[in-house]
């Protein structure tokens, strides 16, 4: 219970006092929440927020939202200052993570962002008025 007595000490301080019971229910209504997160869920949402986390993804994403359709891996070179293979990388990551699209066209790929990218930036853009 060594574990708890920190718990116990702000409870007492929310409560005014503090029994072994109330620390018994406030973890079990705290497992509770833990419980409503599933371990593929948690796992999914990292990778996705990972995937945006370096600017070089991040400006992909934005320039396929923006663009409004879809962008040859071509286009990213000269809006980008990295290598290609690193854009290469880059568009493989967001790829894996669900934020963009591809298709062959004949020897050319071509990126479009996904719903769930246009969610994001739009989520994101909400809460710079904030």
């Amino acid at each position: 219970m060594a574990t708890n007595d920190r718990l116990r000490r702000y409870l007492t301080d929310e409560l005014g006092e503090c029994c072994d019971e109330d620390v018994e229910q406030r973890v079990d209504e705290l497992e509770v929440l833990g419980a409503q997160t599933d371990e593929t869920t948690l796992e999914s949402d990292v990778r996705v927020l990972s995937a945006l986390a370096n600017e070089t993804r991040y400006k992909i994403v934005r320039l396929l939202h923006a663009a409004d359709g879809e962008l040859c891996v071509c286009e990213f070179s000269p809006l980008l200052d990295v290598s290609e293979s690193a854009i290469s990388h880059a568009l493989s990551d967001l790829t894996k993570a669900g934020l963009v699209t591809r298709r062959k066209d004949g020897k050319w790929r071509k990126y479009r962002a996904t719903g769930r990218a246009t969610a994001l930036l739009v989520a994101l853009d909400g809460t710079k008025t904030v």
